[in-house]
Formats: C-alpha cells, structure tokens, sequence
C-alpha cells in the first residue's frame, strides 16, 4: 500500500476513484474502441462480421492491466499496449477481425476521448454534490437570516451583520460553480477523432460519416474538427474545478476563523472521534475544514501544470499531453474530496448564536462608530461628525469606559441626541441595512433554480 492510499479518504471519494480507476480508464478507452468498431461497420468500412468479436472483447477485466502498466513506460502511453492486448483478445476467437482492431484511429483519439468519457461522469458527480451542498446552505440561511454577528473586515470587527447573508454569499457564489459546471459539460464532452495527424486520411472519404457515428454512440458532440495539440477544453476543466475548490476553501477558511477558541462562534458538527487530539482530550479541531483547505492549497499548483501544458507543438504534441494525464484526475479528487468534506460539514455546522450575539459586544460599542457618526453628521456636517466620533473611540478605549458613556457626557453632542435616542442608535439589529433583502434575493435565485 503506498503512502496516498492511507490519505485517499482526505483527498479523493469512493465515487471520484473509481472514475479515475486504472480499471475503468482501461474500459472507457475500450467503450471508444467498441464505438469506433460499430460505426466503421456501418459505414461498410470494415465488415460487419468483425463487429460482434471486437465489442465482445472491449471489457477491462479481458486485459491484463498489470502488464498494460509494464509496458507504458516503453511505449509511450496506455493505447499502444491495450490495442495490442485488445488484438490477441479478439483474434483468440476470430483471426479475421483482429485485423480491424483499431481501425483509422490513433492512441491520442483513444486516450482522450475515453478521457472525456470519464471527465463527463466526473462532472455529473460534482454537480450531484454541488447541487446538495446548495440546498444545505440554503437551509441554513433560511434559517439564520437574522442571527446577528460581527461583520470582520482585515479581520478586525467592522460592522453589524448576520449569520444568514455571510452563509447566502456562500450560497451565491457555489451557485454561480453550478452555472459553469453546466456549461463546461456541453463543451467537453465532445468527441477525439481524428487520426494520426487530425486529418482521418486513413478512412478516406468515409472519415466523417464514421466521426459522427461514434460520437452519435458514445453520446458526445461532434467537434468542427479534431483537437489534439488545442487543449482549452481540459484547461477549462482544469480552471473550473480549481475555481470551485478555491469557493470551497474560502468557506473552510470562514468556518474554521469561526471555530477559533476566542470566536466560538461556528463548529463543525460533533461526532465519536471527529477533531480530537493526540494529546490534549479538550480539543475540537475542525477537521473538514483543514481537509479542504489542503484541498484548495493543492489545486492551483495543479490548474497551473494544465494551463503549461497547453503550449503544444504543432499537430501532436511532446509532453505537454502527457503532463495532462495524472495532473487532471487529481485535480477532480481533490475537488471531489472538498466538496464531499465540506457537505457534510454543512449538515451538522453548530452555530451559536449568543456567542454571536455577545462578541459584538466585546468592543463595547465600537462596533457601532459608523452607526452614530452618519447619524450625528446630518446635524454638524460627515467631517465634523467624523472627527467627533474618532475623538470618543479614542475616549473609550483608554477610559475603558463603553462608546455610549462617552458620548452621553460629551457637551458637543447636540441636544438632539438624548439617552435614548443614543442607546438606539447602539441596537446592532437596527444597523443591519439591506442584509435580510439580500439573504433573500439569493434564496429566491437558488428556489427558482430548482424549479
């Protein structure tokens, strides 16, 4: 067993590994070999007798994949060896079709269409999650919409805010991944065929007839032309999941500032064993959220390798293709794994409320400068106000008396700031401005998305 296999459970899922199994990379490269065997018998390119040998023989668990993998480092890639398995398989039933094995195609058609094979159902996964991940933050900023917290800005208390419009920016912006997931599919998912050098001459004139009937059997959209050395499409698969992953980890990092002792404000949720420490029993640590921000420190690295590899050399290319191979599977595990980390996170998330409440409180009214100063400078003037305000922080702070006593025996205060009208202007829940509006607006958005 090597070290990754012991961490999989961080950086991968059970369903993201078995897309990108060496078992199922075999069979969905076999899958485009059965397609290209049908569609070249209808186009009467090569017999129809061939047909049933060759598709009955396109099964992983037929291949030797030990000695598929022997052999790669030799040849060069996966194809050259599988075909050659591919061939024995078939011609050990029918010596006459083994001739038409890999018919017109070349390993780069193979290799990256059964690639996209796999990347559709990668995209089908994420979605499936991301979709639920949408509907839990949904839920909870329904149910927060007015639980009052600090607002932080450099990560320093700023303003008022609440709960439900911090988790509904979260919201918003995974519902915008949802709208990119959905339009990278139609563009990847599309079929490689194209032969040796992008111009299918080994099939003729029949080329595009059999183009669109493998594409027409696999379910992918037949491209304008073959795309061997023009790599946009996995550079923005690669791109569209690390920009997820970097959503993913920005909430991680919110939850996990949110967790710290001082805060107390946020949890993951509390389970036997979950966060515990070698040595210190007291311990809560957010566990997902370091998992998934392990994730998100990862990825780019990785987006960065995609988009080198896309300068490639004219027709076929030397390296960069090859650089794409183990670099976009573990960009989709370790998004997967931070999606996954991070559903569940948001299923059980502990908030506490009256911590949220009491923390604005720590300040002793600080918090509600820019409250008082718009207020006050609609009698003395913004500057005057302004100025005015700063001077009593300063007060408060080094009195350490609260922003209210200060104000209250300030004699520059005009006469029509009494007590209560002072007090008032501290309430933090009448300093929320349009947050309940905008909570709102994107849970009508994430209602109308789902119909």
């Amino acid at each position: 067993m090597n070290t990754s296999s012991l961490t999989d459970g961080l950086f991968s899922t059970v369903g993201m590994q078995s897309i990108f199994s060496g078992s199922n990379t075999i069979q969905r490269m076999l899958d485009v070999e059965a397609a290209l065997a049908r569609a070249l018998a209808v186009e009467d390119v090569i017999p129809q007798s061939a047909v049933a040998a060759i598709v009955s023989s396109c099964r992983a668990d037929l291949m030797d994949l030990d000695a598929i993998a022997k052999s790669v480092s030799s040849a060069g890639n996966l194809a050259i060896p599988l075909v050659k398995q591919l061939t024995a398989v078939v011609a050990s039933t029918d010596a006459d079709a083994a001739r038409y094995v890999h018919w017109g195609a070349t390993s780069q058609d193979v290799i990256d269409s059964g690639r996209v094979l796999q990347l559709r159902d990668a995209i089908d996964l994420i979605a499936i999650d991301l979709a639920e991940l949408a509907d839990k933050l949904a839920a909870l900023a329904h149910q927060h919409r007015a639980t009052i917290m600090v607002g932080r800005t450099w990560m320093q208390h700023a303003q008022p805010t609440t709960l439900g419009l911090k988790i509904a920016g979260w919201l918003d912006a995974i519902m915008r991944h949802q709208d990119r997931l959905q339009a990278l599919r139609t563009r990847v998912c599309v079929l490689q065929f194209g032969g040796a050098a992008g111009t299918l001459a080994s099939l003729g004139e029949s080329g595009l007839t059999v183009a669109t009937s493998i594409a027409k059997d696999l379910s992918l959209v037949l491209p304008e032309l073959p795309w061997h050395t023009h790599r946009d499409r996995m550079g923005e698969v690669a791109t569209t999941f690390g920009l997820l992953t970097g959503t993913l980890g920005k909430i991680a990092r919110d939850i996990a500032l949110h967790a710290q002792t001082e805060i107390a404000e946020l949890a993951e949720p509390l389970a036997q064993g979950r966060g515990g420490s070698s040595t210190m029993p007291h311990k809560r640590n957010p566990v997902a959220c370091s998992a998934v921000l392990a994730c998100a420190m990862r990825v780019p690295a990785l987006v960065s390798t995609m988009l080198t590899a896309m300068v490639q050399e004219q027709e076929r290319a030397l390296g960069g293709w090859q650089a794409e191979w183990e670099t976009l599977p573990e960009i989709a595990s370790l998004t997967s794994a931070a999606l996954n980390q991070l559903r569940e996170v948001s299923s059980g998330l502990s908030v506490d409320a009256a911590r949220m409440r009491s923390n604005i409180d720590i300040t002793q009214g600080l918090i509600m400068a820019e409250s008082v100063s718009l207020a006050l400078a609609q009698h003395v003037g913004r500057a005057v106000a302004h100025e005015l305000i700063e001077e009593a922080c300063h007060q408060a702070v080094e009195s350490g008396r609260s922003l209210l006593e200060v104000l209250k025996s300030d004699p520059r205060m005009p006469e029509e700031f009494s007590s209560s009208h002072l007090e008032a202007l501290f309430d933090p829940a009448r300093y929320l401005g349009e947050a309940a509006a905008f909570v709102d607006r994107v849970l009508a958005h994430h209602r109308y998305r789902k119909g």
